[in-house]
């Protein structure tokens, strides 16, 4: 759903239709700034993309008239809704039901619509000509989609590629971003897979942020290169990790939606896409940590259950026990030795 950053502007993510009435959607990055009166879209999180990159679309708020859900105009496309500016119709598709209706309000809202007469549709359409293209590339050029260290490149190529390859193209970008309980081109894993999803994480040498896929299991919370991936970077066992909260430093790091997942030998930063990811992942994580240690019992204690159930420190506690057992008697048996001492020889006295 989107949500208010800390510059007071709707942000969030949605699929957007390549061009018009080609019904291919790619996964794009959408801020709503009022104060600029504009309605722009990245590949990703400007956060998370190289300083002075520029959006990839464009579009003025006083050249929309209407945005309305677009169900029955796309039955194909699911939580569809249109925004009507001038001549041309642009179509998103939202994450879900709700965050269809949060978009469309906060679109009217921003706009405060009002129904267009005639002459200013055909003003609009003037307008719009004299724009740059504000969606994607055109229908003559194809473009091809790399993952260079974790962030969406877009390049141009000099020849066109069929519509599988655009398919497949299109698939992987929407996949990148899907929020669905797990990769089903996975191979089936023996535990039980709780929550899966793209976030952002610091690297723990440079400290640079990197969209990472992260897949929380019953034991442990792993995070890959991609979602293609089958081997993860690292897994992180839920026994190490001591809690899981939304991160005190967001304002030192200016990252909105961070969280920490506070280990043994580290602190990992973590930022969701939504302020209800973020809270969705600190409530599975915590959870599955409860599930596993059980209720009441701390990182500390189940450090010292496992210790004790070691059977070498079970051998070597019974063993201080036994020496303790010894070192009593002989104290006791000194004690003994000592009062018939005092009985037997007379006191002593000092010479002045």
């Amino acid at each position: 759903m989107p949500y208010t950053d800390r510059q007071n502007r709707t942000c969030g993510f949605l699929d957007i239709e390549e061009s018009e009435s080609s019904g291919k959607f790619l996964r794009r990055y959408f801020i709503l700034d009022t104060q600029q009166g504009s309605l722009v879209w990245f590949m990703d999180n400007p956060q998370n993309l190289p300083v002075g990159t520029e959006c990839v679309g464009s579009l003025k708020l006083t050249y929309i008239s209407k945005v309305s859900d677009a169900t029955k105009l796309r039955p194909k496309a699911e939580f569809c809704f249109v925004i009507n500016a001038g001549m041309r119709k642009f179509f998103l598709q939202a994450n879900d039901q709700q965050d269809l209706v949060d978009w469309v309000e906060a679109l009217n809202k921003a706009t405060k619509i009002t129904v267009p007469k005639s002459c200013d549709g055909q003003q609009n359409a003037e307008n719009l000509k004299s724009l740059p293209d504000v969606v994607g590339p055109k229908k003559q050029i194809s473009y091809r989609t790399e993952i260079i260290a974790g962030v969406p490149i877009v390049t141009q190529t000099q020849h066109d590629r069929g519509d599988g390859a655009d398919k497949a193209e299109r698939e992987a970008m929407h996949r990148s971003h899907s929020q669905l309980p797990y990769f089903l081109g996975r191979p089936t894993q023996e535990h039980t897979v709780i929550k899966s999803g793209y976030c952002v994480k610091q690297g723990a040498v440079m400290r640079n942020w990197k969209r990472r896929y992260f897949l929380l299991e019953e034991n442990s919370m792993s995070y890959f290169k991609s979602d293609l991936e089958k081997e993860p970077l690292r897994m992180i066992p839920l026994k190490e990790v001591h809690k899981v909260q939304e991160c005190k430093q967001s304002d030192i790091m200016m990252r909105d939606n961070l969280f920490e997942v506070v280990t043994t030998s580290r602190t990992f930063y973590i930022q969701a896409d939504s302020p209800e990811d973020m809270h969705s992942w600190i409530k599975a994580v915590s959870g599955a940590i409860v599930a596993q240690r059980g209720p009441g019992r701390s990182a500390a204690t189940m450090r010292q259950a496992r210790r004790l159930s070691n059977p070498c420190i079970q051998r070597y506690t019974s063993r201080i026990g036994e020496c303790s057992s010894t070192l009593l008697q002989l104290c006791t048996c000194l004690r003994c030795v000592t009062s018939c001492l005092s009985l037997l020889l007379p006191p002593v006295r000092c010479l002045d």
